[in-house]
């Protein structure tokens, strides 16, 4: 029997989509903070409404740049649903396993180097905190705007880039990346906090394998958008038995 051969990765972008997308994360990162702050000082707007505003402006603008790449990667989803809803349900098993793994193995490094086992990731106490308040529009950019932006960014630009020139590159870049966006803000002010690296790692390969199996953002966009949502579902319900 002939082995069957890997599907071809087909999922890139053209160098006009990627330049539109490497422009939104300087943009993402300092320009539009910059906007969002002004207006909350001046009292406008909230916290969460601040973030719903920095990443709904970040969505229109993906949308209108990339919209071509958008579309094309939109027929595999269409040619092979059931294809690609096995490849999403499949991430989602063995991010459940390698979370398990990334947190034993994040414990025992806390325990060897004396760092409180009390501090928690300071990324999901932000989210929790703004859901509390306003859960309408922390969904609204947890769940739908930010899957959509950062994917178009992370693995459509990043990875779908470097993969045309080395596969292993695009994924050590594009997951290391990925992780440290969400927490260098917080390892800033604590070095420590570069620990908590490893819990990002495991959704980052992930995103990347989905992606580049299914050759449709697409997929990797609702893998992460079943990741965010779960992820608030399960910070409230934890908060809801700590209190208890």
């Amino acid at each position: 029997m002939e082995k069957k051969e890997a599907r071809e990765f087909t999922g890139t972008m053209t160098r006009r989509e990627s330049i539109f997308a490497l422009i939104w994360f300087p943009m993402h990162l300092f320009l539009l903070p910059r906007l969002a702050m002004l207006l909350m000082d001046r009292g406008t707007i909230s916290e969460s409404q601040a973030n719903l505003l920095v990443y709904g402006i970040g969505a229109v603008y993906i949308l209108i740049t990339c919209f071509s790449f958008l579309r094309k990667d939109f027929d595999p989803l269409c040619d092979e649903p059931l294809y690609c809803l096995a490849q999403i349900a499949m991430c989602y098993c063995m991010m459940m396993a390698f979370n398990l793994c990334a947190s034993g193995i994040l414990s025992g490094i806390e325990t060897l180097v004396g760092h409180s086992s009390e501090v928690s990731n300071q990324n999901n106490e932000a989210i929790l905190g703004l859901a509390k308040t306003d859960m309408p529009s922390v969904t609204a950019m947890a769940v739908f705007l930010a899957p959509l932006t950062e994917e178009v960014f992370f693995r459509g630009a990043v990875f779908g880039g470097i993969r045309k020139k080395n596969r292993v590159a695009a994924y050590a870049v594009s997951m290391l990346l990925f992780a440290v966006y969400h927490i260098w803000g917080y390892a800033v002010e604590d070095p420590s906090y570069w620990l908590y690296l490893l819990q990002y790692l495991p959704a980052a390969f992930l995103l990347c394998r989905c992606y580049e199996r299914t050759n449709s953002i697409w997929c990797s966009i609702f893998f992460h958008m079943l990741v965010n949502h779960v992820s608030i579902k399960m910070l409230m319900l934890l908060e809801e038995l700590y209190r208890a």
